[in-house]
């Protein structure tokens, strides 16, 4: 039987549908990264990184003009909260100490991936920005303590009576027996130095960077702290920020329609 002139089929109804769809969907894929085109997502980015980073350097600038080293920790909240002073040499958490200029290249390495991250997103994307504000915030005020506040760092060597630490503050030169002492300034004491025998020592001094930290959570579980760093307002908006992307990933849904962009 053959079909009258002008009639459609359902076989055409359903090759026009499929080339539509494809269209859009190549629209869609055209779209994804238009992010660094899209107005919102650009405030939705930099307003998290201009505040957070205000909220980071503000609370570390308050917490060391208002807090004494070595004080009785000021209760934030009782039994869950606690202020008390911290420099930290490592990473994040403390890890690492000493490697400063590694943690640069690494933070600059990361800043730059954020960026890359973002400029590949979708403006629909939503969660995504503001979890890489977060990150670029929280990184952005580690790295300027870094680069803005140095001590010089000695390494005790370990004991049969004590584990091997270091002491941050300044060197003090200049003395008699500098051959064999190294005398350091503690930066929690206003005075008074400390010397150290060389043969005590890992190395010679070494000058680092270092991140302000003043957060201790002070729960204990069977006698024993729960969360055992002392951390700032940058750690928290990493952590956050991370755990953000990663829940983002993990429930990753189509990226929507192009032409609804916000």
């Amino acid at each position: 039987m053959t079909e009258a002139p002008g009639k459609s089929t359902p076989a055409d109804h359903s090759n026009a549908s499929q080339i539509e769809t494809d269209r859009a969907c190549e629209t869609d894929l055209a779209y994804q990264g238009g992010a660094m085109r899209s107005v919102a997502s650009h405030m939705r980015l930099w307003v998290v990184v201009v505040c957070g980073l205000v909220a980071d350097l503000w609370s570390k600038s308050w917490a060391f003009s208002e807090l004494t080293p070595n004080d009785e920790p000021r209760h934030f909240v009782s039994g869950l909260l606690d202020f008390q002073l911290s420099l930290n040499s490592g990473a994040l958490f403390g890890m690492g100490s000493g490697l400063v200029w590694l943690f640069i290249c690494a933070s600059l390495v990361a800043l730059v991936f954020v960026l890359y991250l973002f400029a590949s997103s979708h403006p629909k994307q939503r969660v995504i920005h503001i979890a890489l504000g977060l990150i670029l915030a929280g990184a952005l005020g580690n790295l300027y303590d870094r680069v803005a506040h140095q001590y010089d760092m000695v390494t005790v060597k370990a004991t049969a009576t004590s584990p091997q630490y270091s002491v941050l503050g300044a060197h003090v030169p200049g003395g008699r027996d500098d051959e064999e002492l190294v005398r350091i300034r503690p930066w929690w004491e206003t005075g008074g130095d400390r010397p150290f025998a060389r043969d005590q020592l890992v190395g010679e001094v070494k000058r680092v960077g270092v991140v302000r930290d003043f957060i201790k959570i002070t729960p204990k579980a069977w006698g024993k702290d729960i969360w055992r760093w002392v951390f700032n307002v940058a750690d928290v908006f990493l952590v956050v920020g991370v755990s953000l992307l990663l829940l983002s990933f993990g429930f990753h849904r189509p990226i929507p329609n192009s032409k609804q962009v916000a």
